[in-house]
């Protein structure tokens, strides 16, 4: 029996509130500007704290801003894990990754051709999928191993950087290729069409035409690519700076994708693996971090092991629990808190909330957050399933538009979908944990390097709110630590459920 008390020992939920970070009212605050009646009752009558999401207390570089992908797995794994833009940073700092041997072999192999060296990734500094300054490292193992030809295919952000940004940091491509001695800006695209990962093959089979074949609009400055869309550096149209032919990849050419994190890349280095097979080119790959990707592609840098947390615990007390979330976060609500593991174990329910209708963030910021919310009413009321876990996307999804109208639209659906989980919970007798996995929403514009300030709809370096509504009426809360971490969330899942925490987890009850 768990000796958190009657009002909290039993079966539960964890309410993943995705982006809602805390931070003090502002004109830029899309949630102390919404009427979220709710949450702010929430985190004045039950046990609250904020909790650390970003930076070192998750795994990540100092100051670096937290993300949904780090975010579920330290919720799961119950410890901080080193991120992998940390530990590409570390290789990079030692001298490892210059000094790899299977890179050092397949720039060995392009010297000694004369074939080509095309280096793809996000074009920012946002930490959160990439981060421009580790081209360095590989512009200067080309140039040390006397690669001729080096081609860079870049893709703009705007998303995890403030929009309007493209330009600067293209600029910033350049001034390291000529540091470094060695390539150029061969095509330019936004992650609108590269990096996306809803399964709309168009937009990805553009982008492997782009850099495969040369398919695109003829620019002569990387200025004039990004001048030329009209909606922002997320959809910057495909773009090529070479005459014809000259940086398609071609028999023999090598690939090197600069992305750290694999969800939003995959899809794109899947199709263009098929793409040049079925052309009949082959071509050597390699990743600067793992990717789970169907094609076996060497990663440069091996994640971190995240086993031994939530998912196996639960597994081997044989406790049921039920993942729900829509189809945006459902990998985090299952892979990553799973310890980027795929296996669904037998004591595992995994539901993928699904629309009738292709996603419009700004004319429905409500996405499918009515089904989410049926999904997990229907999953609390059963008997034989001891945790609910569900990620309601809103907040995250809708202010990543940068819209502030309707970032605070999506913060009021959610506030609505949160009513109906506590009534859930309350009729089915569980306990729920609430908490954020890092924070967006409450900073809605930023400052762009000529001092503008600028729609902003990225991720935030703020702690998140986590509260525990206790099962009924009972003895008196208990007060929570003034800080916490999200490494905290899986230790206290388990002593709410009755359960020690698991021998791998650093973190700690909050009870």
């Amino acid at each position: 029996m768990s000796t958190a008390g009657p009002e909290f020992a039993g079966p539960g939920m964890v309410v993943v509130l995705d982006g809602w970070g805390h931070a003090g009212p502002a004109d830029d605050n899309a949630l102390t500007a919404a009427d979220t009646p709710v949450l702010d009752e929430l985190v004045e009558r039950y046990p609250s704290t904020l909790a650390d999401a970003s930076g070192e207390a998750v795994g990540l570089l100092p100051g670096t801003v937290g993300n949904s992908e780090i975010g579920h797995m330290v919720i799961g794994a119950g410890r901080p894990l080193p991120y992998d833009s940390l530990l590409v940073q570390q290789a990079i700092d030692s001298g490892a990754l210059r000094a790899h041997g299977e890179l050092a072999t397949v720039l060995g192999d392009l010297a000694a051709s004369g074939t080509a060296l095309h280096l793809i990734g996000l074009c920012s500094d946002g930490q959160i999928h990439a981060h421009v300054e580790h081209l360095a490292d590989l512009l200067a193992a080309a140039a040390a191993h006397q690669v001729q030809r080096v081609f860079i295919h870049a893709i703009t952000d705007g998303r995890d950087v403030a929009d309007g940004t493209a330009d600067g940091y293209l600029q910033r491509v350049t001034e390291l290729a000529a540091a470094a001695g060695t390539g150029q800006v061969a095509t330019v695209i936004g992650r609108g069409y590269a990096l996306d990962k809803a399964g709309n093959l168009e937009l990805t089979e553009q982008a492997v035409a782009l850099v495969a074949d040369g398919v695109g609009a003829r620019v002569k400055t990387v200025d004039q690519a990004v001048a030329g869309s009209t909606r922002g550096d997320e959809w910057v149209a495909p773009s090529v700076l070479t005459a014809a032919g000259d940086a398609d990849i071609a028999d023999g050419d090598a690939v090197v994708w600069f992305n750290f994190r694999s969800d939003r890349i995959q899809q794109f280095a899947d199709a263009l693996v098929e793409h040049l097979a079925a052309t009949g080119r082959t071509v050597q790959m390699l990743s600067l971090a793992q990717y789970d990707t169907r094609a076996s592609i060497p990663a440069l840098v091996r994640r971190a092991d995240a086993s031994g947390g939530l998912g196996d615990e639960l597994a081997a007390a044989g406790l049921r629990s039920v993942r729900i979330a829509e189809a945006e976060k459902f990998e985090h609500v299952t892979y990553y808190i799973n310890g980027r593991d795929s296996t669904v174990r037998d004591v595992e329910e995994h539901v993928r909330v699904t629309g009738d209708q292709a996603p419009d963030y700004l004319s429905r910021p409500q996405m499918n957050l009515g089904r989410v919310t049926d999904a997990v009413t229907k999953a609390a009321a059963r008997t034989d399933v001891d945790l609910v876990i569900a990620n309601l996307a809103n907040i995250d999804v809708v202010g990543h538009t940068g819209n502030y109208a309707a970032t605070v639209k999506a913060c009021e659906h959610t506030d609505a979908a949160v009513a109906r989980v506590l009534d859930a919970a309350r009729d089915s007798g569980r306990w729920v944990l609430l908490v954020g996995d890092h924070g967006n929403a409450e900073k809605m514009t930023k400052q762009a390097p000529d001092g503008t300030t600028r729609p902003y709809g990225g991720h935030t370096t703020n702690p998140v709110p986590l509260v525990i509504v206790p099962a009924g009426a009972g003895a008196p809360a208990p007060v929570l630590p003034a800080r916490a971490s999200l490494a905290d969330v899986a230790p206290t899942v388990l002593h709410l459920l009755g359960h020690k925490p698991g021998s791998a987890m650093t973190g700690r009850p909050l009870l």
